[in-house]
């Protein structure tokens, strides 16, 4: 039997006139923990997707083989039947189903023709334990978090024996604690001779689990690095990745920073399940023109209920508390009010609250400010495309044109297309909640020249983010949330890890 688990050969994938990959040719050890690299767009995916089945045997020029056997499959049953698994970011789960159903989806535990109730969870828990689930097999997808939904995906890939396991960003949605866990089970998956193909934009992690490292780049392979032969450097592998050093992570600035233009004032805000329990308590802060607000906190602090009850009240109940807008109270109780006094949202889901999934590129920028189009009664079209053109060349989104459709773009690109639809908005407060979540080291740098460019012209930017050292980098004050409360406020100076998690220390200790 060979060495190699898988091998693609000469791969090209086009769609329409975009060709996607472009003679992708990749090997990957039995046994390995493999790991893709590339800016977002540059077929990491996509290449993934031709191995699984998503993209059917005719679909794409080339080949590639399994086990040493060339494989033409036709949907992801063929894969799966070839113990092949991948979990892709945006998770496979029915919500309103219990773990144990979507364990077995598909492939029921049987009884004289009847689900074997009882068989289903004990097997199910079996898995569960195996990955480190505690909970109860009839738990319903919809009441646990990300995490643990990323573990029960694992626990359908497992059931199935597999052999080859892909994991599409499996970290991207995940705060520090389960990212360790599930690069742990990885490593475990590695001792049981399960061979992985991870990919990721979390370098740091990358170079933590990673045997081998294959760099693509526009749709072509750039080169593959080995553990114990290759220098393996977080460096090297940007440099390959964008095709060019970025000597600094996050681009310089000069603060200009002004007077107070928004707070938020004895902001209260209750559990939407539970009316009595307080999910943000009595929470004051402000931000300047011109400055770039970060807030900070562990997964479930409350940050993004902040984001979200103030930005039209989309979270929350019994909401107190005031909103200013340059020392004025405003009513931003509906979403069409916050977008009238110029606030904006980017949500840290971007799927549900970013964009209109299936809609095109124009539609998405031009949504909020659609009044301006209006001309003699009727849309104008030609205007639309017009402004959509400048924004695609202002923020580099890379498309085939105004009109190609946003669910296909890259991580990266949509973030962008967000980000133009509530710049062409003229909003003067964006609310920035993970923005730059699943997305590349390039891109990434992009939306940081983007925050930059909006607080040199006047306007103030709150940056909610997990990533410690982007907060550094970027913010010039930082306020630190806790359990529903304000337990820290950080002046630039001031911002390091280590301050931030010692004031969401001291607060747990005190409450």
């Amino acid at each position: 039997m060979s060495d190699y688990i898988l091998e693609t050969k000469n791969i090209v994938k086009r769609f329409g006139n975009v060709t996607a990959l472009k003679n992708i040719s990749l090997k990957v050890r039995r046994g390995e923990i493999h790991v893709l690299c590339g800016e977002n767009g540059a077929g990491k995916s996509t290449l993934m997707n031709v191995v699984s089945g998503v993209y059917p045997y005719g679909s794409f020029e080339g080949s590639f083989y399994y086990n040493g056997e060339e494989c033409r499959f036709t949907s992801t049953r063929d894969s799966k039947d070839k113990n092949i698994a991948i979990i892709h970011q945006h998770l496979a789960l029915i919500q309103p189903l219990s773990i144990a159903e979507n364990i077995f989806m598909g492939r029921e535990i049987k009884k004289h023709g009847v689900i074997d109730w009882e068989a289903t969870r004990s097997e199910a828990k079996k898995y569960m334990e195996q990955v480190g689930l505690h909970e109860s097999p009839d738990t319903l997808i919809k009441d646990i978090g990300v995490g643990k939904q990323q573990l029960v995906e694992i626990c359908k890939a497992i059931s199935c024996d597999v052999k080859l396991l892909i994991l599409d960003e499996p970290t991207a949605a995940l705060n520090e604690t389960e990212s360790e866990m599930l690069l742990n089970l990885v490593l475990e998956f590695k001792k049981q001779g399960i061979t992985s193909i991870l990919i990721s934009h979390k370098l740091r992690e990358v170079m933590r689990v990673c045997d081998t490292i294959t760099i693509i780049r526009d749709g072509e392979t750039i080169e593959t690095l080995e553990k114990g032969r290759d220098e393996i450097s977080e460096e090297r592998i940007i440099k390959s990745m964008v095709g060019r050093e970025l000597t600094n992570l996050y681009p310089p600035r000069t603060p200009n920073i002004g007077e107070v233009g928004f707070s938020i004032k004895n902001w209260t805000v209750y559990d939407p399940l539970n009316s009595e329990k307080q999910k943000l308590k009595n929470i004051s802060i402000n931000a300047r023109k011109g400055e770039i607000l970060g807030i900070a906190g562990l997964m479930g602090a409350g940050r993004t209920e902040l984001a979200m009850s103030v930005f039209g009240h989309m979270y929350g109940t019994n909401i107190t508390g005031t909103v200013e807008k340059d020392g004025v109270a405003i009513d931003t109780k509906t979403v069409s009010n916050a977008i009238r006094h110029r606030l904006a949202y980017v949500s840290e889901d971007r799927h549900i609250y970013g964009f209109i999934s299936g809609q095109s590129i124009k539609n998405n920028v031009t949504l909020p400010s659609l009044p301006r189009f209006v001309k003699k009664g009727a849309i104008d079209e030609n205007m639309e495309i017009a402004a959509t053109d400048e924004y695609r060349r202002k923020l580099n989104i890379k498309s085939v044109d105004a009109e190609q459709n946003v669910s296909n773009l890259s991580g990266g690109n949509q973030q962008k297309v967000i980000l133009s639809k509530w710049l062409l908005s003229d909003a003067d407060v964006f609310i920035l909640d993970e923005p730059t979540r699943g997305i590349d080291v390039g891109a990434k740098y992009e939306i940081y020249q983007v925050m930059n460019d909006m607080v040199a012209k006047g306007k103030i930017v709150i940056f909610i983010s997990s990533d410690m050292p982007e907060l550094l980098g970027m913010c010039d004050r930082v306020y630190v949330i806790n359990d529903g409360r304000v337990c820290g406020e950080l002046n630039r100076s001031e911002i390091t890890q280590e301050n931030i998690m010692g004031c969401i220390m001291k607060n747990g200790r005190e409450g």
